[in-house]
């Protein structure tokens, strides 16, 4: 089995970078890995760890219409370009983690994608040295509030809520380019979403490449390739899983929004 790379949350609130072995233990790194981390003596057992998103990166970098289905289901052509847009940080929450259903919206969508771990800092590189600029690769949600995408002329508001990045579980070094990617809405066995990541329209080395000549990515951040046909609302109470062929599974439940003030998203400090 690939190394599984995670991020962890001990009970008295240290954050850890490590490698989750076999029996769901933690070995710990001394550094995030993509900054040469290496395995300590420590090990955290099953139960002495929550796992967070597996990177807390300074931004979520997203691919808009990256498969030609997709494209089509939402009734547009495919890009000439990839089409970028940002989800802050503080969208992204991990496996687990609820997903909060917004007031303001009717429709509120899941798209499950691909993301890109961005492990050494990358600005006006080539497709080829975009390549090694990629450290390794995990699973997203681009939870997106359809209503409000329709509705402004931009969408930041309609993909930037709070939670509407669900991300993990862990990290793997490497990845088939014919790797499924399959999402599953409560405990229907057929998916909703399912396709060859090799679909996209514009590929991974591409994508880095792209958007390095507008901003420069740095070691930790998170580029999300785009997702397949079969886009569709959640509702209250839906349990969204999406797998992606060697890496697992991202699952996510959706809540009501909490229209109480609240002194924090659902998911712990972004820090470290």
């Amino acid at each position: 089995m690939a190394k599984r790379y995670v991020r962890v949350q001990t009970a008295k609130g240290q954050i850890y970078y490590g490698l989750l072995e076999l029996n769901r233990s933690v070995t710990l790194l001394d550094a995030p890995p993509w900054l040469q981390g290496q395995p300590t003596a420590a090990e955290l057992k099953p139960d002495h760890y929550q796992l967070l998103a597996p990177c807390a990166p300074s931004k979520v970098v997203a691919v808009g219409k990256n498969y030609a289905d997709h494209a089509n289901e939402m009734g547009t052509d495919v890009p000439t370009e990839p089409l970028l847009f940002l989800k802050p940080s503080t969208a992204v929450i991990p496996i687990d983690v609820p997903i909060w259903y917004p007031s303001g919206s009717q429709r509120v969508d899941y798209e499950g994608e691909l993301a890109l771990v961005i492990g050494e800092r990358c600005v006006d590189c080539t497709p080829q040295q975009a390549q090694t600029k990629i450290w390794g690769y995990t699973i997203a949600n681009d939870v997106t509030a359809r209503d409000l995408q329709k509705r402004d002329s931009q969408w930041t508001r309609a993909k930037g809520f709070d939670t509407f990045c669900p991300l993990g579980p862990w990290i793997v070094r490497e990845l088939s380019p014919g790797a499924r990617l399959q999402t599953f809405l409560n405990d229907n066995r057929e998916p909703v979403q399912s396709a060859q990541i090799d679909e996209m329209v514009f590929g991974p080395d591409r994508l880095v490449s792209y958007i390095s000549q507008v901003m420069t990515l740095l070691p930790g951040d998170v580029v999300l390739t785009g997702t397949p046909a079969g886009v569709g609302p959640m509702q209250v109470g839906d349990r969204i899983r999406i797998e992606i062929e060697g890496i697992g599974y991202l699952e996510n439940t959706v809540v009501a929004r909490p229209l109480i003030n609240r002194t924090s998203p659902p998911h712990t400090t972004l820090n470290s």
